[in-house]
């Protein structure tokens, strides 16, 4: 892509537990940032969105695209798509398709993001299913597990895919140099697993990627690979298991600090250096990830997504549209 060209990215302005609040702001500040090398089309109910730019004092290149419908966290992802068709994802993601932005975001149905993107923007050439990742950090560098819950029930073959896929990911997004690809099983043997692991180690040894081997659970947090792949039914497990360990974390410091005085002023001195080491765990700073697979650059974000998160969601769509992600993909795949 021309590195001068503006890039449009549409932002889910109803979309996320704080919307559209936290969107407009994350979309100006994304705005005020990059200047004339981003255009945003926020999608959402028109008179409530220009209320809040007014409110924000809007600035940037920022237009509105009006969605009479709102997908809430209770609607059926499978059905959104045909059930609520002028909702902000599916506004949002026809302008992608008709080639009127270049990459969508959002932060609101997870699930419904997903099935309206697959649907919409259909499946690149060669691509059995798409698979989302996350990012588990870690002491020696960043490891990210594919799938977390966009497939579950996957086939060897769909396992192939996603390491393929995430390995341009990291190549290209994270600058890592023929990252290392592990398969999630429960012994580093080749022997040890189920159905599913066997088959998908024979392909993976095949593959011509920088296969490593099995993996196992603690491996996730010790950077022993830079890639690990797993059905998405596990993938989630983990992802939300994570994301509890750090919940539990935060509780603990606090409850400690309660304790006494002394607690509190202890907490109180070393408080900047727990906030440098759990800002590695922050999903603000990594904002959202893409759902590899799909004919179109769709970020999906955290539900609870902060402006700093909308933000930095809005840059990473931006850098996978400038890198041709998708692009490389399809000829990978297409091989």
């Amino acid at each position: 892509m021309d590195t001068n060209k503006k890039v449009s990215v549409v932002v889910d302005a109803m979309g996320g537990d704080f919307a559209p609040v936290n969107e407009i702001a994350g979309a100006i500040m994304a705005c005020k940032e990059k200047g004339d090398a981003l255009k945003i089309i926020l999608t959402g109910k028109e008179e409530i969105l220009k209320k809040e730019l007014s409110k924000q004092n809007a600035a940037g290149d920022i237009e509105i695209v009006n969605a009479g419908e709102v997908v809430t966290m209770e609607d059926s992802p499978t059905d959104v798509y045909k059930s609520k068709p002028n909702s902000s994802i599916n506004v949002g993601l026809a302008l992608l398709k008709e080639k009127k932005a270049d990459a969508f975001i959002s932060a609101g149905n997870t699930g419904a993001v997903m099935a309206a993107s697959t649907l919409k923007l259909g499946r690149i050439k060669g691509v059995g299913r798409p698979t989302i990742g996350s990012i588990f950090p870690t002491d020696k560098r960043k490891v990210m597990v594919f799938d977390v819950g966009a497939s579950v029930d996957c086939k060897p073959m769909h396992l192939k895919e996603f390491a393929i896929m995430g390995t341009i990911y990291m190549e290209h997004i994270f600058g890592v140099k023929n990252p290392s690809v592990g398969l999630l099983s429960v012994g580093e043997e080749k022997e040890k697993g189920n159905e599913l692991t066997f088959e998908a180690y024979e392909l993976l040894e095949k593959s011509g990627l920088n296969f490593f081997g099995n993996v196992e659970g603690r491996d996730v947090l010790n950077g022993k690979v830079d890639l690990i792949v797993c059905d998405g039914f596990v993938g989630n497990i983990i992802l939300k298991f994570a994301e509890g360990v750090l919940d539990l974390l935060k509780a603990k410091f606090r409850s400690y600090a309660d304790k006494s005085f002394g607690n509190k002023l202890w907490m109180g001195m070393i408080q900047g250096t727990l906030r440098a080491i759990l800002k590695d765990f922050d999903y603000q700073e990594y904002g959202g990830v893409p759902l590899l697979g799909v004919d179109g650059v769709s970020i999906i974000g955290h539900g609870k997504s902060s402006p700093l998160a909308i933000r930095n969601m809005i840059y990473r769509a931006e850098e996978v549209v400038r890198k041709d992600v998708c692009g490389k993909i399809r000829e990978e795949i297409n091989k």
